[in-house]
């Protein structure tokens, strides 16, 4: 009997990943650009911007050099029809960018909760709200965080911001399909610049990451590749207004062995 059924792959698509000169966003970046796409990588730092363009170029992508602030919706317009004019259009939207405030609930400060919301939450609400404007059809990720269904000390406002993230993917999905779906990643640990020195082996909450995953250890940014790519996909053609937790069973464990 003949079976066909739609590849997982995002070659030919033309993507833009908001906060992809480091971190999960470069790793989505470049594993876009591996896979046959072209990708812009944006973050604020130029430098960054120019780096990571190089690679991707390596990888045979087509690509500009645009930095971008979430916090400003003209810089968001500004990338959005920079990268239509250079590649034909956006297929794929990634909205990676992070920023975190270590504040609790006690001593935490009214600048410190916005300064994260304003690039968390507020900027993922700017950036689809401006490429969606000129998205015909595709995919939109928003990056969210198993944080918001954990109680974490330390982390009051980036906790809430991501909680808010899953939320807000589940009303855009609805709001903007079928045409352009709206999916969310929800990443466990991750290595990267920003976990740094927080979850180092030898510390406390290493040694729990440890004991909760089936792997025993944190992930690396390439780790969550695969499931930007299925969301990206044309595979991905049912999937609307998920949330993928990718946590190596961190929040499925409850008593350990």
């Amino acid at each position: 009997m003949a079976y066909e059924h739609t590849p997982v792959t995002v070659e030919g698509k033309r993507a833009v990943v908001i906060g992809g000169t480091s971190g999960i966003g470069r790793a989505i970046a470049r594993g876009f650009a591996a896979d046959g796409a072209d990708v812009v990588a944006t973050s604020r730092s130029e430098d960054s911007v120019a780096e990571t363009a190089a690679e991707l170029r390596e990888l045979g992508a087509e690509t500009i050099e645009r930095t971008c602030d979430v916090t400003d919706r003209e810089t968001l317009a500004d990338l959005r029809d920079a990268t239509i004019d250079a590649l034909g259009g956006i297929d794929v939207l990634v909205t990676s960018q992070s920023y975190i405030a270590r504040s609790n609930l006690a001593t935490g400060t009214d600048d410190e909760w916005d300064a994260v919301f304003d690039v968390q939450l507020d900027g993922t609400y700017r950036a689809v709200q401006t490429f969606a404007e000129r998205m015909d059809e595709g995919s939109i990720i928003t990056i969210s965080s198993i944080s918001n269904g954990l109680s974490i000390p330390n982390l009051v406002p980036y906790t809430t911001a991501k909680g808010g993230i899953d939320a807000f993917t589940r009303v855009a999905a609805k709001e903007l399909g079928p045409e352009i779906r709206v999916n969310a990643i929800r990443p466990g640990f991750v290595r990267t610049e920003q976990t740094g020195g927080t979850y180092d082996e030898g510390t406390d909450r290493n040694a729990e990451i440890v004991r909760r995953t089936t792997n025993g250890r944190m992930a690396d940014p390439e780790e969550m590749v695969g499931a930007a790519i299925y969301f990206a996909s044309d595979a991905a053609s049912y999937a609307n207004g998920s949330v993928l937790t990718v946590d190596d069973g961190f929040t499925a464990d409850a008593f350990g062995d």
